[in-house]
């Protein structure tokens, strides 16, 4: 059973976003997942910091946050510095303080400078059980100590774009559920059976599910965005700008070479149609 969480800080302000389709500024983040030891984390955190000039000479503004292991926290805090990239965890507990071994609170990520955390991903559903009750609590316990949860949801099946809107809602709803008005939340629609895959869902079928989140997102009053995960990469946000305000990437940007062609394409996709000249 998952206890009541004790109230956290005060949840920072954030310049980011008014409700959906109110010109949100387009994000891309990346999990490392447990692919990389602590060495290969720095290393790779130091070619992200290298982005940075990149960053600022893109013709629209990109939010781009990371999330290494907990260990790497602090190498992230060190290596981004004033960078304008901001980093997170993979997870979080629901609870503040406690007898909770091996586990880390929204507080003290906080703490580490973290800005954003991942919750519900399909592979804590799988491995380690987690409820819709789990994630709507972590989310939870994420915006009250001033955290943008990243909450992962999509279908498991490919069963049509119907069902998959069907199966989202249910976790989106229950997951916004932990949060209060105004919070705001990034949404991960990652469908399940194709991450990992050879190719990215279909466009339209992401573009239809995107759409039913938005009015979710409306509906609970939270500032959110949506972003789509599930073998993203170059080329990806191209057939579905309009749609989602960015993208979620995994082993892909393993090589920041290729996330660097990613925030230019979502960039390029997302900068404001320069003013015609004047006779």
């Amino acid at each position: 059973m998952i206890p009541e969480n004790a109230t956290s800080a005060a949840a920072r302000p954030s310049g980011a976003l008014g409700p959906p389709g109110a010109g949100r500024r387009p994000v891309v983040g990346v999990s490392l997942k447990l692919y990389f030891g602590l060495a290969a984390t720095r290393k790779w955190l130091a070619d992200v910091a290298a982005l940075q000039d990149a960053l600022a000479e893109l013709p629209c503004p990109v939010d781009l946050f990371v999330l290494p292991a907990f260990p790497a926290l602090t190498d992230a805090r060190e290596l981004l510095a004033g960078t304008g990239i901001a980093y997170g965890a993979q997870d979080v507990h629901w609870a503040e303080t406690g007898a909770w071994t091996g586990e880390v609170s929204a507080g003290m990520l906080a703490e580490t400078g973290a800005r954003y955390v991942e919750v519900g991903h399909a592979e804590r559903r799988r491995h380690f059980g987690e409820t819709d009750a789990t994630v709507a609590a972590k989310a939870g316990a994420a915006t009250r100590a001033g955290l943008v949860p990243v909450i992962c949801a999509g279908e498991r099946h490919d069963a049509g774009p119907e069902r998959a809107v069907e199966e989202t809602l249910t976790q989106v709803r229950a997951a916004l559920g932990g949060t209060g008005p105004g919070s705001e939340v990034i949404v991960a629609y990652e469908p399940v059976w194709a991450i990992g895959a050879r190719e990215p869902a279909p466009a339209q079928h992401v573009r239809t599910v995107a759409s039913a989140i938005g009015t979710c997102l409306r509906d609970h009053d939270v500032r959110g965005r949506v972003i789509y995960g599930g073998t993203a990469g170059p080329g990806t946000f191209g057939r579905l700008a309009g749609s989602v305000d960015g993208l979620f990437l995994g082993r892909l940007a393993h090589d920041t070479a290729n996330l660097r062609r990613v925030l230019e394409e979502v960039a390029a996709a997302t900068a404001p149609a320069p003013l015609p000249l004047s006779p």
